[in-house]
């Protein structure tokens, strides 16, 4: 049964190790910064094999170059970001499966943030690594792509089973789940998903991993089709796309 290892890293980044005691082998989702993933990897005698990356945004591959030069781990990551990471030694895109010992490993093609951000779906142990497409209570800022690939890849996404657990790149329930309360203010499940939110950041808990059900239950993102959201935003016969464009329209201004 494979190992996951979740910890802080830089400002508001998670860190990630997946282990498997089989085979002996670990991997780090992206390498944000290199002294946490080190102190993980030495406090539980992990030798790291292998970097499953996300994409080319500096805060997920900073320390890629020093843990592959003293690990000399392989490093697995987005074919379309290839030219704009350097040190990739496998390239895959959606659609393709690897195996992590016997684990298979599923991409999953998350445009948007970025042209080619690609997600990384263990099915046999039901846990999604979503880097910065998909966020508790919220989704990445299109920067690179266009509101038709995030959408689509939050699609993708919200297509797996509900049992799957979420992890994210970064630690923003609390300020997503602010702004989810100004588009769709009468849910209850929301108001309590960040009510614990807040009493676990409180006591230095993180507010990760979370189920897709739940996300699917109180993320805005993944609603666009929901009659309460369409009518507090004045989009009752919108297309959801449409809906989607607006709310994102709406969270990057969202000063809350």
């Amino acid at each position: 049964m494979l190992e996951f290892l979740q910890f802080p890293c830089r400002t508001d980044n998670f860190g990630m190790l997946i282990h498997d005691p089989a085979s002996g082998l670990t991997a780090s989702v992206d390498a944000p910064e290199e002294a946490p993933i080190r102190a993980q990897l030495a406090a539980r005698g992990w030798r790291l094999t292998h970097l499953f990356i996300t994409h080319h945004h500096g805060d997920h591959v900073e320390a890629l170059a020093p843990l592959k030069a003293a690990t000399g781990c392989t490093v697995i990551g987005p074919a379309a970001e290839a030219d704009r990471i350097t040190g990739l030694d496998v390239h895959v895109k959606g659609g393709f499966r690897f195996l992590f010992g016997n684990h298979a490993v599923d991409v999953i093609d998350a445009a948007g943030h970025t042209l080619g951000q690609i997600a990384y779906h263990l099915p046999g142990a039901k846990r999604l690594f979503a880097a910065d497409c998909l966020f508790s209570l919220g989704c990445g800022r299109i920067i690179e792509g266009t509101p038709e690939m995030m959408f689509a890849s939050l699609e993708r996404l919200a297509s797996l089973s509900g049992e799957t657990l979420l992890h994210c790149g970064h630690e923003y329930t609390l300020a997503n789940g602010r702004f989810a309360l100004t588009v769709d203010p009468d849910n209850a499940a929301l108001q309590a998903r960040l009510a614990e939110a807040e009493r676990r950041v409180a006591t230095g808990a993180a507010t990760l991993p979370v189920t897709l059900a739940q996300e699917k239950a109180t993320n805005p993102f993944l609603r666009a089709g929901d009659p309460a959201i369409r009518a507090h935003l004045g989009m009752t016969d919108a297309d959801d796309l449409a809906v989607f464009t607006e709310l994102r329209r709406r969270k990057d201004k969202f000063k809350g």
